[in-house]
């Protein structure tokens, strides 16, 4: 019986080869490279020949005069988005949620959802154009009112919100679908019964839709702890430039320039360790509380 179970059950194993082979390949084997965030790494010594150091690369980090600021903007980015991925979605999905034809309903999802398939860099081709000081039509509007022309992409008081609010309108209509989706989830019985009792849509949605949707929110804000220093490398590379590296520069792209412009790859591979091991810990904490708070589990 049992072999016979086994051979019943071999094509579905195999089927999981290909992804297995390819997780193994490219997450697993790479974290030996770990090794060179304790070495003194050249590319022709490699592993064995690069010379021992311990922890004089972390050292390093932390003695450099900009490291305090990337952290700092990194966090800053990413909590920004955090929390204003968050609240946009609510807001427009209650505003979706009153919409009585659907056809209208259908377009206003696709059109919000159509940047979450584009990448940085046509997006950023795009932003470019449109902020620019000369030709931009954000400026030339700005123009019209009497305002002078602003370096969005030039400024270090624009720029970081240029990258909180472009990351809005790339990702809040994937997030909208999700919410929609949980106030489909509302008995609707309680909505009858609430006209019933003379409660108006304000208050309907304040007492009803908001709290139905409570464990999807919980849920989501919980999951995306583990992101709070992934402030969007994609974004920032191709937008920022050393103009605005005061309030834009991030760990990645601080990462990026030390391994691959100063070729200090244990340095940059000390940096990535450190983001890593945070990271693994937030994302940890944010499944626990979301299992704690929205009895949510993938295990």
């Amino acid at each position: 019986m049992k072999a016979a179970k086994w051979m019943r059950e071999l094509p579905l194993h195999l089927l999981l080869l290909p992804g297995l082979v390819l997780v193994l390949v490219y997450s697993y084997v790479p974290m030996l490279g770990v090794v060179i965030a304790f070495q003194k790494f050249a590319i022709f010594s490699g592993w064995f020949g690069s010379p021992w150091i311990g922890l004089d690369n972390f050292r390093f980090v932390l003695d450099m005069p900009n490291t305090g600021q990337v952290i700092w903007n990194t966090l800053f980015i990413a909590c920004m988005k955090i929390i204003a991925g968050l609240f946009v979605p609510i807001f427009i999905a209650l505003l979706l949620n009153e919409v009585t034809r659907s056809f209208i309903k259908r377009g206003v999802q696709t059109l919000i959802y159509l940047p979450h398939f584009l990448s940085w860099v046509i997006l950023g081709g795009i932003l470019i154009d449109l902020l620019s000081p000369s030709e931009g039509i954000v400026n030339a509007m700005l123009g019209k009112l009497g305002i002078e022309p602003i370096f969005f992409l030039a400024d270090n008081r624009w720029f970081p919100a240029v990258l909180i609010l472009s990351d809005v309108w790339k990702e809040f209509g994937f997030s909208t679908i999700v919410y929609l989706a949980a106030i489909t989830s509302v008995n609707p019985t309680l909505y009858e019964a609430a006209v019933m009792d003379g409660a108006g849509r304000w208050k309907q949605t304040r007492h009803i839709t908001l709290p139905g949707m409570m464990p999807i929110i919980v849920l989501m804000v919980t999951l995306s702890l583990g992101n709070v220093l992934n402030a969007g490398f994609d974004q920032v590379f191709n937008l920022a430039n050393p103009l605005v590296y005061e309030s834009g520069d991030i760990l990645d792209t601080m990462i990026y320039r030390i391994a691959f412009n100063d070729a200090q790859y244990g340095v940059a591979t000390a940096v990535g360790l450190f983001k890593s091991v945070v990271s693994f810990l937030l994302i940890s904490v944010s499944y626990w509380l979301a299992y704690r708070l929205a009895n949510y589990r993938i295990f």
